[in-house]
């Protein structure tokens, strides 16, 4: 066998995925730097993986390809490159340069097209080829001599490799994608004929051009989509076909340019320096006279003192794996015991619970890992089902129970929450939680996903083990306690191991940032308490009382159903888009709005709230979706959601999902039931308070405009809300130039759409729309509006200056808010950026008093020894169950600890109520 190996990377694939795997890295100057980094890594990764006698790094030339010219819609519905990562493709190409591999871009050829020509020549060569990419498509140059590897997930596909993973050999890869399609490129395939139609197409009838020649066989719609294709099939094919005789330079065909090369440490040198990759300085003993160069570099950067910091505090990526790892299976008393003597031992300990499912309030314990160092962990089976020797769970838990309810016992896990609950439902209240991971992301880097297995790549540089791995999925997928002991504790102790890792790389970071560590130690991790406390408590429904409702809601859908049917004249299909394009826009001649992708008629909700000024069909059909939407929701599914044990409805709280620090309900969502229809008020009056209580609501009022007030420091603004004015009253009297006593309230209306459009960054344009009048009218109220209120201008003009400065805003409280498009140069995605900057910074510090709030009234609950709960949070309220001797005590604290949770420039105003049910309270 010939000893050439020849690894070809696919760069424009490797690029795309180093820049959204990484944080939002920056060096001194401000430039970003993730892109370039995760290649880096990855390109290290490759060689040492994969080591070989010659590479290229191959990557898409700029402009158009041959294959535009063939089919002008090719790649039509792909957005634009982030404007960030346009900015680091050059710094790439040199990096790569650096480390030593040669890099090939070919005018109106893509990428693909090169690699395929480049390994049909080292095949004719009799040369071994190795592709690195994650694109499927590369899967039909698979041969003898042609492998590829995915190094994100490890998956190496030869022929049988292909064949395993798709159904088909590599010579038929090309006729499946024709038939399934590819919509990444925008090349249509057969309308409803997905993978296991492809698949069982070509097995029957050996390739697509028998197939064709025997379509009149298929039966049935997807039969004659086939039958209707044909005309455009050979264009399909010929677009997915990787062209393997490209036009390359003489040196680059007999492969002797791509021999692999030593890296270059002067260049690598000036670019870690250039880029603040001060770690690889190291790591390369690159660190000659280096320290004086980025000192200079810093002193450089001006007023960013952002930019500097910002890549310095970036979790260093520790590239590597865990098959090295110490991870055991505990079955024995004895190892149980070296186990618990390790734990009780450690200043800190990783703890991770598997389970029978994810819903908190019944799933139960399947096992415990444990990690006290890194590369070392445990796994305690407790309740598989795979008759294999395990301890008893009873037994287990009773030993560990002192270290689990032992404050002095310190712990670190990923969303706590989970496994504290999954311990209440052994009767056992976890305590010293110490450290989260899922939070110190959140708090680090809130514009990015924070699961276990994401951040685990993106920090560690390690593809861990997935639940799917392990358990399967879809309509296969097995429960955690099917799954053998020693493939179960592989992926559960690597769990604990990996989180640990995680830990030790956030740590140090919040620790060094005191506003971060105010907003982690002083919010996230109490509000997650806090929060564990709420779902356990849940909230009563009144059942019947959603029946009739249910009765009264199905009786308006019928006669909206009947209305709809006589205004378009036939009866249709009323929750199908394109039964409703084909009356409004076929039969009706209704004027199109817009267009979906496809180049249909859209009928989504803003083309028929449009529609719905002139027309009333599309009104109507708005109304019924509505309708129907509260009727599915709410209305019959929160009975079914009841809790069986104790007959309450408990929502999940999701604490890191909104980046501006809102919290978000789900299993039922509480933050969507409409407040302004009267369908939607009732939803609220089944929520209700158990008897000899009452529910008590607590509501910031106009919480968003008073923290706006708070940092733009516009004189009039303050002092209409110290003198407790009406804000929209005074801003009306300000904007109209009348008194006080003199707005009337069609003017106020229009103060108020005023204060809050601005809030949200709105333009004339929105405003108008909103307020149903002219651009010019909206324009001049916002130009009054800024002359009576200057410190606003300056504040949102000062905003927009210091996002673009750092490319993140922050709240009151120091969470900091990223925004990613603030530097495009696309104007619209600029714009966007612009208005999330002024907003953000008022969302986000209202979420966080509402956070504080939430942790002081707990405390006070229990300080005081009280019997009322609290039950919900939604928005800006707080919802309270309250025994009726507890409530004219607890309605004069908790607007005492609501308004002096923080000192702003504004007095904070609590509204509070009290009723039977939610919406009698609120």
């Amino acid at each position: 066998m010939t000893k050439e190996i020849l690894l070809l990377v696919d760069g424009s694939s490797y690029l795309y995925r180093a820049f959204h795997a990484m944080p939002d890295l920056r060096n001194p100057q401000g430039e970003p730097t993730g892109a370039i980094y995760g290649m880096i890594n990855m390109l290290r990764q490759a060689r040492q993986k994969m080591p070989t006698t010659h590479i290229a790094c191959v990557f898409d030339a700029k402009g158009p390809t041959f294959r535009d010219e063939w089919y002008p819609q090719y790649k039509a519905n792909r957005s634009s490159m982030p404007e960030d990562l346009v900015k680091q493709i050059e710094p790439i190409h040199a990096v790569v340069k650096a480390l030593g591999w040669p890099v090939i871009m070919v005018p109106n050829v893509e990428a693909d097209d090169v690699i395929g020509t480049l390994a049909k020549r080292a095949s004719e060569m009799d040369w071994t080829t190795i592709i690195s990419t994650g694109d499927k498509d590369l899967a039909q140059l698979v041969n003898e001599k042609v492998t590829l590897i995915n190094t994100m997930t490890n998956e190496k596909l030869d022929i049988n490799g292909v064949t395993a993973k798709f159904g088909i050999p590599p010579e038929l890869i090309v006729d499946y994608l024709t038939i399934t399609g590819d919509t990444v490129d925008n090349v249509p395939g057969v309308p409803k004929a997905g993978p296991k139609t492809a698949v069982k197409w070509l097995t029957e009838y050996g390739n697509l051009d028998h197939l064709i020649e025997k379509s009149i066989e298929i039966k049935g719609v997807v039969g004659e989509n086939l039958r209707q294709s044909i005309p455009w099939l050979a264009t399909a094919r010929k677009l997915l076909t990787v062209k393997l005789d490209c036009e390359l330079d003489e040196h680059l065909l007999d492969l002797s340019e791509l021999e692999a090369k030593h890296e270059n440490h002067d260049e690598l040198r000036a670019l870690f320096v250039k880029y603040g990759f001060k770690t690889w300085l190291k790591e390369y003993h690159l660190t000659q006279d280096i320290q004086s160069v980025v000192s200079t570099q810093d002193s450089n950067a001006g007023t960013n003192d952002n930019s500097d910091t910002n890549n310095a505090q970036q979790p260093q990526m520790v590239v590597g794996d865990t098959k090295s790892a110490n991870y055991e299976c505990v079955v024995s008393a004895d190892r149980l015991e070296f186990w618990c003597e390790k734990i009780q031992a450690a200043p800190i300990t990783c703890f991770d619970t598997e389970t029978t499912g994810l819903e908190p309030m019944v799933s139960e314990l399947v096992g415990i890992s444990l990690a006290t160092e890194i590369g070392s962990a445990c796994y305690i089976p407790l309740a598989h089902t795979t008759s294999e020797d395990q301890l008893n769970r009873e037994m287990v838990l009773e030993r560990l129970k002192p270290w689990l309810e032992g404050d002095q016992y310190k712990k670190v896990g990923q969303n706590l929450k989970f496994d504290l609950h999954i311990l209440l439902n052994h009767g056992i209240h976890l305590r010293g939680i110490e450290h989260d991971t899922l939070l110190e992301s959140y708090v680090f880097e809130s514009h990015k996903p924070h699961d276990m297995d994401t951040m685990s790549l993106r920090h560690l540089g390690i593809n861990t083990i997935k639940f799917e791995d392990v358990c399967g999925k879809g309509v296969k997928q097995i429960t955690f306690d099917q799954v053998m002991l020693e493939q179960a504790s592989r992926y559960a102790a690597e769990d604990a191991d990996i989180t640990l890792r995680l830990h030790e790389s956030f740590s140090p970071i919040i620790q060094n940032d005191p506003k971060l560590k105010f907003v982690y130690e002083s919010i996230e991790m109490p509000t997650m308490r806090v929060l564990a406390i709420m779902e356990r408590n849940g909230i009563l429904i009144d059942a019947e009382k959603l029946a009739a409702q249910s009765q009264t809601v199905g009786k308006k859908l019928l006669e909206l159903e009947t209305e709809i049917y006589n205004l378009a004249g036939q009866r249709f299909n009323i929750q199908s888009p394109k039964q409703i394009g084909e009356i409004l826009f076929t039969l009706q001649k209704l004027p199109v709005v817009k267009k979906t992708p496809g180049g249909a008629p859209s009928t989504d909700e803003e083309v028929l709230l449009k529609l719905s000024e002139d027309y009333p069909l599309p009104a109507r059909i708005l109304d019924y979706r509505s309708l129907a939407k509260l009727q599915s929701t709410y209305i019959e599914k929160l009975p079914r959601m009841l809790n069986q044990k104790t007959h309450r409805l408990h929502t999940n709280y999701a604490q890191a999902v909104a980046a501006t620090g809102r919290l978000a309900s789900n299993e039922p969502n509480l933050q969507n039931i409409p407040i302004r229809t009267e369908e939607g008020r009732k939803i609220r009056e089944a929520f209700i308070a158990k008897p000899g209580c009452k529910l008590m609501s607590a509501d910031y009022s106009q919480i968003e405009l008073r923290i706006m007030a708070h940092f733009a420091e516009d004189k009039n603004l303050l002092e209409a809300f110290a003198n407790g004015l009406d804000i929209h009253r005074a801003t009306a009297a300000e904007i109209f130039n009348v008194q006080l006593d003199q707005v009337t309230s069609e003017q106020r209306r229009f103060a108020k759409v005023i204060n809050f459009g601005l809030i949200y960054g709105m333009s004339a344009f929105g405003l108008a729309g909103n307020l149903g009048i002219e651009r010019s009218a909206a324009q001049s109220y916002i130009d009054t509006y800024f002359g009576r209120y200057p410190g606003v201008a300056k504040y949102m003009a000062d905003t927009r200056a210091l996002a673009k400065e750092k490319g993140y805003v922050e709240t009151f409280f120091g969470r900091r808010l990223w925004l990613a498009e603030i530097q495009s140069t696309n104007a619209m995605r600029r714009q966007g950026a612009e208005r999330a900057a002024i907003n953000a910074p008022m969302q986000g510090t209202a979420a966080d008093l509402i956070k504080l709030s939430m942790i002081k009234v707990q405390e006070w609950l229990e300080s005081e020894s009280l019997q009322t709960k609290l039950l919900l949070q939604v928005h800006d309220e707080l919802v309270l169950e309250v025994p009726e001797a507890e409530i004219n005590f607890v309605k004069e604290n908790l607007d005492r600890i609501m308004t002096t949770v923080a000192s702003l420039k504004v007095p904070l105003e609590v509204g509070i109520g009290i009723g039977d049910n939610w919406e009698e309270a609120h």
